[in-house]
């Protein structure tokens, strides 16, 4: 990752993605898993460089909603 921010993950959040690709393993394509981890990275570089690049999430501010594409 370029320099930028440093992102902190919560427990939960770390949970919450381990169970995901948990889930992705069993049900989808190596290649994918390959996009969308290529793409998960993508989007955290953004975040780094520009935290304010996506909306804030109205329940806790300083949270971000992410969107994934494949």
């Amino acid at each position: 990752m370029k320099s930028g921010y440093k992102i902190l993950w919560t427990d939960n959040a770390l949970r919450e993605l381990e169970a995901t690709i948990a889930y992705l393993e069993e049900n989808w394509t190596d290649k994918e898993l390959h996009n969308l981890a290529l793409n998960i990275e993508k989007t955290l570089s953004l975040i780094a460089q520009n935290p304010y690049i996506y909306k804030a999430s109205d329940v806790k501010k300083r949270f971000v909603w992410l969107s994934f594409y494949l």
